[in-house]
């Protein structure tokens, strides 16, 4: 039976990883508007971990020591203020299904970091078969050297120096999710919460070193601002974060790190249902390949 109760729930917590923060992009696009990067990060994260810290204090009764309080810290700062400003960042230059082909090589960072620093366990050929399965799905969607289609092309023109940015900003998630369930952390609720306000606070010292100038923009949010940011705050960090946390304690690092893979197809659709972006048989196609991928990397998982 609690076998059973563990497959569920780690079903139900890859489900909303999969499908919630493959949405997140287009909130952060939309926020984006408005807000600029580093800003939207402190926001969104002062809410939602004020939110989660405080619920946390109080359904689980307790009081982290200090070495708790400061290796949640650390994982926050590797997570959220690294990883997750790299993102918020990227997407206010470059098209979000673009940042989202970059973010899809955290399978082969979690991989590599905890073959060489943690699990010293080789990977499987399926996994290793599914990992290059999914990214060749995802080239093939993006085509970020138009191998697969001709004529001039939106993404001649993106900008290059935001990729080492997130090259930076996937290490630092990699390496703050391999540590968490290696480290002696408070409860998860209680953990998030801390760790998503250590992230906000090097969001908004990049913020105030950055774009003080642009701080006045906070008063003209919208309607539409102050949805996409709460739909942030909800689902994309007390529900989807949440779901993340269980998985890095929970379940294999090849494992959780497969949502990589799938955020960029959701991120794919809903740019076609609410953006009214083109959805072509490349896309169908690639989509079809990503899947296959995810497929083969779960196989044969405990």
């Amino acid at each position: 039976m609690q076998r059973s109760s563990n497959k569920s729930t780690l079903i139900l917590a890859l489900g909303l990883v999969y499908i919630l923060w493959g949405s997140t992009f287009l909130g952060m696009k939309i926020g984006a508007e408005i807000l600029p990067p580093f800003l939207l990060t402190t926001l969104r994260f002062i809410l939602a971990g004020s939110i989660m810290l405080a619920f946390g204090l109080w359904k689980e009764k307790e009081r982290p020591s200090a070495r708790q309080w400061a290796n949640a810290a650390i994982v926050g700062v590797l997570l959220i203020g690294i990883g997750n400003s790299s993102v918020a960042l990227a997407v206010t230059v470059m098209p979000s299904g673009m940042v989202a082909l970059f973010i899809a090589a955290l399978p082969a960072w979690f991989i590599s970091l905890d073959w060489a620093f943690f699990s010293r366990k080789r990977p499987q050929p399926l996994t290793l078969w599914g990992l290059f399965l999914g990214f060749t799905g995802l080239f093939y969607i993006f085509d970020p050297f138009h191998l697969f289609t001709a004529g001039p092309t939106a993404s001649r023109s993106i900008p290059l120096w935001p990729i080492p940015l997130l090259t930076l900003g996937s290490l630092a998630w990699a390496l703050g999710s391999l540590l968490s369930p290696r480290m002696n952390m408070p409860k998860q609720m209680t953990a998030s919460g801390i760790q998503m306000l250590a992230g906000m606070l090097v969001g908004l010292l990049l913020s105030v070193c950055l774009e003080l100038q642009n701080w006045h923009k906070f008063g003209e949010m919208t309607v539409r601002t102050w949805s996409a940011v709460a739909y942030l705050v909800v689902f994309g960090s007390l529900v989807g974060f949440t779901a993340y946390s269980w998985l890095v304690n929970n379940a294999p690092p090849q494992l959780t790190a497969t949502y990589a893979y799938v955020n960029p197809v959701v991120a794919i659709f809903l740019g076609w249902l609410i953006l009214d972006e083109q959805l072509s048989a490349q896309s169908l196609t690639g989509s079809a390949i990503v899947i296959a991928g995810v497929v083969l990397m779960t196989l044969k998982k405990k």
